[in-house]
């Protein structure tokens, strides 16, 4: 019986000391950015953005290349860790490149690209989705990086993900800007570090700048997190247009669009709630752009079956928010069935005007 006895400490031991020593490593090695830091671009484009310009614009959680249709995930009531295998990534990266392919002369803001994860199977999307018709210059920004995340069974491992920009105008700087992490430590060692990609594209003929901000902001929090994000966001974007900047900031909120829980109700809060996008966030003049049409998301509590309508859970959580010198002229979410990823495209078309 002693020796049961001394064998099971003996084991007990052997995992406090495992345990301790993963989130010893996980604390020396954890991602910790600056405030604001300088981005290197990937690649550049020398062509001006013209005064007073139609733009079109994509905005995309393209679910790093693991979230299409026949993929469910276990942190919204599914079974899955990650996709299938390396083909199934492959097979939704090769229909998210061809579509964005279909605008050669658009600002696109992406969420959700690895660089290098065990979930995408190393995969690097960043240099995927770059190339023959796609914009030139090229941007990335981390927002979760870490050498391992230890949890559920079978552990999601290495993760290094982050916004990507790309735009067939010159961009002048590139920033990151961190967001408030609502975690503490240790979940925080091996969770999200949520920012905001920013970057300044000159106006030809004009001291003016277009500030493009590119955003993901908190998704699995207790509502506090997406509230200081958004806040600070707020505050980032009027602070550009009281420069006399153009500001455009678009992604995935993980907040309901105002009206969009009318038309899409949620059936399903006890696996995942959004927050809510109130219409009076900003002030008079600012618009946000969303389409109500079509959801922009998924609930990924099993793989995509729009005829199951009892357990499949739509959300129009993507859009953007336009200053008042924006003039918006069309913004449609483009149905693709989530074929390839959780979340549709938004397409956005507007005018630089005053």
């Amino acid at each position: 019986m002693k020796r049961i006895l001394r064998l099971f400490l003996i084991l007990v031991l052997l995992v406090v000391l495992a345990a301790g020593g993963l989130i010893a490593w996980l604390s020396v090695t954890e991602y910790k950015p600056e405030p604001i830091e300088d981005l290197a671009l990937l690649s550049s484009s020398e062509t001006m953005l013209p005064p007073d310009s139609s733009l079109q614009l994509i905005s995309w959680n393209i679910g790093y290349g693991g979230l299409g249709k026949n993929a469910d995930f276990f942190m919204d009531g599914g079974q899955n860790v990650r996709s299938s295998g390396p083909n199934a990534v492959g097979e939704y990266l090769n229909g998210i490149k061809a579509f964005l392919r279909q605008y050669p002369d658009a600002l696109m803001l992406l969420q959700e690209v690895d660089l290098d994860s065990t979930r995408s199977y190393g995969i690097d999307q960043v240099a995927y989705l770059s190339g023959e018709g796609l914009p030139m210059a090229r941007v990335h920004a981390l927002n979760y990086s870490t050498p391992f995340v230890p949890y559920p069974l079978p552990p999601i491992g290495k993760v290094s993900s982050g916004l990507y920009t790309l735009s067939p105008y010159k961009i002048d700087l590139a920033q990151r800007h961190a967001l408030p992490c609502p975690f503490s430590w240790p979940v925080s060692t091996a969770n999200l570090k949520r920012c905001l990609l920013v970057s300044y594209l000159p106006i030809e003929g004009s001291d003016r700048q277009l500030v493009l901000v590119n955003l993901h902001l908190e998704a699995y929090d207790d509502g506090e997190g997406k509230i200081a994000q958004t806040k600070q966001l707020r505050d980032f974007i009027l602070s550009e247009y009281e420069k006399g900047n153009y500001v455009i900031a678009g992604g995935d909120f993980n907040q309901a669009f105002p009206g969009s829980l009318d038309v899409f109700t949620n059936t399903h809060p006890e696996v995942w709630s959004p927050g809510i996008l109130e219409q009076d966030l900003l002030p008079q003049g600012w618009q946000l752009a969303f389409d109500l049409n079509t959801p922009s998301c998924r609930l990924l509590n099993q793989p995509y079956n729009p005829e199951d309508t009892v357990n499949t859970q739509l959300y129009v959580i993507d859009g953007f928010l336009l200053s008042p010198n924006v003039e918006l002229e069309q913004v449609e979410t483009v149905d693709l069935g989530f074929a390839d990823a959780d979340h549709n495209p938004v397409r956005l078309q507007v005018r630089l005007a005053g």
